[in-house]
């Protein structure tokens, strides 16, 4: 990982001044900082995937809103079992994941 880039993910994440950057910004910065310390960053990009899957931007876009909840389990599943996040972050993407796949609810 090119180490100019992990520090512009950090200093736009120090610059934001906000518990969790959201949005394009947020998942360009975790998912940047999530290769380099998956621990320290994953929940909160599996946190910004899955708030991303219900964005207006992907709201005529079945195949992208069911990408990024993939990739939020499986960011979720591969933290530590000891990570205080990983339950509420893996429960939070697959109940997502399943009202995706059950569909609008009539």
């Amino acid at each position: 990982m090119d180490q100019d880039i992990v520090m512009r993910a950090r200093v736009m994440l120090l610059s934001a001044n906000r518990r969790v950057v959201r949005g394009v910004e947020g998942l360009w910065i975790y998912r940047t900082l999530t290769r380099v310390e998956p621990e320290a960053y994953g929940s909160k990009l599996a946190y910004v995937l899955v708030e991303a899957s219900a964005s207006s931007l992907v709201r005529d876009m079945p195949e992208q809103r069911m990408a990024l909840l993939d990739e939020a389990v499986a960011v979720a599943r591969a933290l530590s079992p000891g990570n205080p996040f990983r339950d509420k972050v893996l429960a939070k993407a697959l109940a997502a994941r399943r009202r995706e796949l059950e569909g609008p609810s009539v």
